[in-house]
């Protein structure tokens, strides 16, 4: 059980469900209602399932990563990162495909079950629409390096990841909710979908040298070490800005401006990349970006909700 958890990636997990909390909690802040049914559109049985589809879509990816590398033999002794199950020998290639398929059979009575509690039986083609969606994104988690057309050896990672875990997983939670599309929203579910090309991008950065040796074109390889940073800073300052503008046009007071509390590591952040000589050191860069990530939609999901004033008037009156 441990060297599956260990394959898992539980640092990997936080990341993941960013999108989700931004897009749910959006819903929740704005309580229209449902255009089908007469409900408010926000639904904790849904946000349950989105954040259990989410999960085991990263967990299968996670997976798949471990197996696609494994049997290709790009995990090996020059790799930077800590030791993959497979690579290790904890966990045998024929063992990791069973568990793939488990996982994707999982995800996907996950995910039917997610769309079915959204449009029940009132909405048949937004639900084949997110059904196809789905299988989609437990397809391309697979493939991102499992194959021999594996995207992620041909420099498309960078773009699965934007997609699907910004776009897809803020804006779509958020349709699943209110049935349409918020122009507003796309401002910080492109900034979420940075954010996580950016950990991919660090990780990308740490391996180039090894990805170069075992056949693996990320962007990194393609573009080389140095334009790769000037790539990273677009992707974290671009994100920060975007979150930034969300908030001035959704007119938030000046308390819910806390927000700006996760800018600082990913500052310390940005600095500690400039300043690096040798990609090995960007290891622990990985969790301190994908955490930033996951505190910055955690605090910007609060400061949709809650008016930080209000609530320390109250603690302060009711203190009294």
């Amino acid at each position: 059980m441990k060297h599956w958890i260990e394959a898992a990636r539980l640092r990997t997990l936080p990341l993941s469900v960013s999108g989700i909390i931004v897009g749910s909690m959006y819903a929740l802040a704005h309580p229209t209602f449902d255009i089908l049914t007469p409900t408010e559109v926000f639904n904790w049985r849904l946000f349950g399932f989105a954040i259990l589809t989410t999960l085991g879509l990263q967990i299968l990816s996670n997976f798949a990563n471990d197996y696609g590398d494994g049997v290709k033999g790009t995990d090996n002794e020059d790799r930077v990162g800590p030791k993959r199950a497979i690579q290790s020998g904890v966990i045998t290639a024929p063992a990791m495909k069973r568990a793939i398929i488990i996982t994707s059979a999982l995800t996907l009575l996950s995910a039917v079950l997610l769309i079915y509690y959204a449009f029940g039986k009132t909405n048949i083609f937004y639900s084949l629409f997110f059904l196809v969606l789905g299988i989609l994104s437990i397809i391309s988690a697979i493939r991102y390096t499992v194959g021999n057309t594996a995207y992620g050896y041909r420099g498309y990672g960078d773009l699965f990841v934007f997609i699907f875990f910004g776009l897809v997983s803020t804006l779509g939670v958020n349709f699943l909710y209110s049935k349409e599309l918020d122009d507003f929203l796309f401002l910080p579910a492109i900034a979420i979908g940075l954010l996580s090309v950016g950990v991919l991008n660090l990780n990308n950065m740490r391996d180039e040298e090894s990805d170069k040796k075992s056949n693996k074109n990320t962007i990194v390889v393609k573009i080389g070490g140095a334009k790769a940073k000037q790539y990273h800073y677009f992707l974290i300052v671009s994100a920060m800005f975007l979150v930034l503008l969300f908030a001035v046009l959704e007119d938030f007071n000046f308390d819910q401006y806390i927000f700006l509390l996760a800018y600082i590591p990913l500052i310390k952040h940005l600095s500690t990349v400039a300043k690096n000589k040798n990609p090995k050191e960007l290891d622990p860069e990985l969790k301190k970006v994908a955490l930033s990530t996951f505190a910055l939609s955690v605090l910007l999901s609060l400061c949709m909700i809650f008016f930080f004033s209000d609530i320390l008037v109250n603690l302060f009156l009711g203190g009294r």
